[in-house]
């Protein structure tokens, strides 16, 4: 096989657009998306997710395009698209059946094609290769040969971006996990990582988000208790990690494409094999309920003040799934926003890095500027994005209704004790 490959890459999203700046650094590369709008901001040398700067796009040789034809020109070939999750919380393979019919009419012998998406184990060789098989009349491993390699983009992480992070590669034969290393180890500053089988190599990644959301959830149920007894989570939490061995997690929202949705794929495929992982749907189940528990407390809170719910305004800020990025994918926020509507409580949500027409696009919601927020009887800083925390109190403090009121500080980013007297304080 020869290593000098032509390269495409199918989906310019959070993963795949990082990954085509990084080998468009050394040749041309085929940058392929369905969403034209995508497409034009790209050509234009703008990437709204703010995953990949302008000076680090416009360098990179990437022909950004709708056409699919244009993958013909390529000989390996690296599918990034999302994988989901539906409203019973299955995997939601409808994008990478679609990439894969579309690869697969464009496919060549003696092409190499990498699924870098999301999957459960076994799933890229008993979904995705037979669509590659059909719509192109090849035989896989034969005619053509399959690889999988492990997503690890950390969306707004600067320091552990595509070529500083270990890549772990897998193939169906040696042959292709030759070149399928070389490939990606021409880019990768970080090293390659050979695993045994594509169903590791799946596995692995499923397994690191699981890790976190189960970690991740224990600290949320330990939050609910806490408050039951009295005790702030933070102090038990700083006093805790004084020991050498103890794990920094911390309580608080679980959601965006990886963290909230992987568990659910690896749970889907081992309930198909018979056995229900228990402890990782009672960790889904605790993460997904937080957003409940955190607008019924301020609820709570605001009757026991003799408030009325239905006569108070609430001010959210932040709808994106983490802090200082501008995804609103699976955000938990919106859990919080629904359950205090069903108190009929007003909520007034902004967000200074989301994107307001995708918002209103998938929520229904409309954001409201910083300046044009009404004063509120309490302020939920759901997502600690640096510009709410610059000034530390007074900005949040001034969204309240003469300066008095709740602030529910989900993630503890605050400084407790400096909060104005007129303040009382809430967090997990």
């Amino acid at each position: 096989m020869n290593k000098n490959r032509k390269i495409s890459v199918i989906g310019m999203g959070y993963v795949g657009l990082p990954v085509a700046v990084a080998f468009g650094r050394l040749g041309e590369v085929i940058g392929f998306d369905i969403d034209a709008r995508r497409i034009a901001e790209l050509e234009q040398g703008n990437d709204s997710t703010g995953e990949v700067a302008a000076q680090e796009l416009s360098p990179a040789s990437v022909i950004f395009t709708t056409d699919s034809g244009l993958l013909e020109q390529a000989d390996f070939h690296i599918i990034a698209v999302p994988t989901p999750i539906n409203d019973a919380k299955n995997p939601d393979m409808g994008p990478l059946i679609a990439a894969s019919e579309t690869l697969g009419r464009a496919l060549r012998g003696g092409d190499i094609v990498v699924y870098e998406s999301t999957v459960y184990p076994g799933a890229t060789e008993e979904i995705c290769a037979p669509i590659l098989e059909r719509e192109s009349g090849l035989a896989c491993g034969q005619d053509f040969h399959l690889g999988y390699s492990p997503e690890r983009i950390n969306p707004g992480d600067k320091e552990h971006t595509f070529t500083s992070i270990v890549k772990i590669v897998s193939a169906q034969d040696r042959d292709a996990l030759d070149v399928i290393r070389q490939v990606y180890g021409s880019v990768v500053t970080a090293g390659v990582y050979e695993a045994p089988s594509i169903k590791v190599a799946e596995a692995t990644k499923v397994v690191e988000n699981i890790q976190r959301d189960v970690n991740i959830a224990l600290m949320n149920q330990l939050a609910l208790i806490f408050d039951k007894l009295g005790i702030d989570t933070n102090d038990v939490l700083d006093a805790a990690g004084t020991k050498w061995n103890f794990l920094p997690f911390t309580p608080g929202l679980v959601g965006g494409h990886c963290i909230g949705i992987d568990p659910y794929y690896m749970a889907y495929r081992a309930a198909r094999s018979g056995y229900i992982p228990d402890l990782i749907l009672t960790a889904r189940n605790i993460n997904d309920g937080l957003g409940n528990y955190i607008a019924a407390q301020v609820v709570k809170t605001m009757l026991q003040a003799g408030h009325s719910p239905e006569n108070s305004l609430v001010t959210v800020l932040g709808m994106t799934f983490k802090e200082d990025v501008g995804d609103t994918r699976n955000t938990r926020v919106i859990d919080i926003i629904n359950e205090l509507e069903q108190f009929n409580v007003r909520v007034q949500v902004n967000d200074v890095c989301a994107d307001p027409d995708k918002v209103r696009t998938e929520y229904g919601l409309e954001l409201v500027d910083l300046q044009s927020l009404q004063p509120a009887r309490a302020v939920i800083l759901a997502v600690p994005h640096a510009v709410y925390l610059e000034s530390n109190w007074d900005l949040v403090a001034a969204l309240l209704a003469d300066g008095k009121g709740i602030v529910y500080d989900v993630k503890g980013r605050l400084d407790r004790d400096s909060a104005p007297d007129a303040v009382q304080v809430l967090r997990l």
